[in-house]
């Protein structure tokens, strides 16, 4: 079989079900870590993987990579998801008042908050896409996700996992010096990830068991005009065929500052919805992470010319979860 083309001039973009089926068919890591498996690409990191990625940090410099968790943020409504609800269930006023019912003037707050676990910054997991009914490493959808939850590849196996080697790619100010942020619907090609790397230099390699960071600017405009579309609107994002840029690079995780990861609208011009996904999820084994705030760590790497960090981002360990909000750190 031949590769698929990764010119996306060259989609047939009446035909999304073939152009997602031939990528599917050529990137398909099923098998490769057992028929057990759990983990799909975060297989790549390893215990050298992350001692290695652990000398990166010399100087102490540490930038958390997480939106906010409130009820600011982007959330619209889209398929119940809502930004964050959080309720306090005591409070200084009830210490001030001495009805909490503790002894010796001792009081207290407590809090509780409701929220999709993937209303800002977070983590796909393996069980959060299907292709044709099938999860990842082949298995029948309905035997790995149910009402009990994810009974397979559920989010809190990677909880001790995601540590390894993070790299920026700032796509924004590599395509857009003048502005730092790319356009709505602009779609990142293999050759875009690849002339980034070059121009960044060595610390922009990108090899097996890293964490690739695709920075668009696209939160930084939303900040600046309001969130307006930013959760399931046009969105600069990854294109369709840089499917074969993420198998053959082994990488262990991919994360945008985006709300979808891939570029949208989808590059079809008949109903689409999030085709990448739906090759590199089920298919790859590959983990995706979704509005993270990659500002503070873009304009840090272009003053030091640094694109390197040691990355922290497990997940919570939410039993059967298909996704799990995340706080990662990059530690320079």
């Amino acid at each position: 079989m031949s590769t698929p083309d990764e010119d996306p001039a060259n989609i047939d973009r009446a035909d999304p079900e073939a152009e997602i089926a031939k990528r599917a068919t050529a990137y398909r890591n099923w098998g490769r870590w057992g028929e057990d498996d759990r983990l799909g690409t975060l297989n790549y990191i390893d215990d050298q993987t992350r001692a290695d990625a652990a000398a990166l940090a010399t100087t102490g410099r540490l930038i958390s990579l997480s939106q906010s968790f409130d009820m600011a943020g982007p959330q619209k409504g889209w398929r119940r998801r809502t930004n964050p609800v959080h309720t306090m269930l005591d409070t200084g006023t009830d210490a001030e008042r001495g009805n909490q019912g503790f002894p010796h003037g001792i009081g207290g707050a407590d809090d509780v908050i409701a929220m999709p676990l993937q209303c800002s910054t977070q983590w796909d997991g393996l069980g959060h896409i299907f292709d044709h009914g099938v999860a990842w490493n082949g298995r029948r959808a309905g035997d790995v996700v149910t009402s009990d939850g994810d009974l397979v590849t559920g989010i809190e196996h990677a909880a001790s996992v995601i540590v390894s080697r993070g790299v920026l790619l700032d796509l924004g100010r590599h395509l857009s010096p003048d502005t730092g942020q790319l356009d709505d619907g602009y779609a990142i090609t293999a050759a875009d990830l690849d002339s980034c790397i070059a121009a960044q230099g060595l610390t922009s390699r990108v090899g097996r068991g890293d964490i690739v960071l695709v920075r668009t600017g696209q939160l930084a405009r939303a900040r600046r005009d309001g969130w307006g579309e930013y959760a399931g609107g046009p969105a600069p994002g990854l294109s369709l065929t840089t499917a074969g840029w993420l198998h053959r690079s082994e990488i262990a995780a991919i994360a945008t500052d985006t709300w979808g990861f891939e570029v949208r609208p989808n590059e079809f011009d008949v109903p689409a919805f999030q085709p990448l996904h739906q090759v590199v999820i089920p298919n790859l084994g590959l983990t995706i992470g979704e509005m993270w705030d990659l500002e503070e760590l873009g304009e840090h790497c272009a003053s030091t010319g640094r694109y390197e960090f040691l990355l922290s981002a497990p997940p919570l360990p939410i039993t059967g979860a298909v996704g799990s909000p995340v706080n990662p750190v990059a530690l320079f």
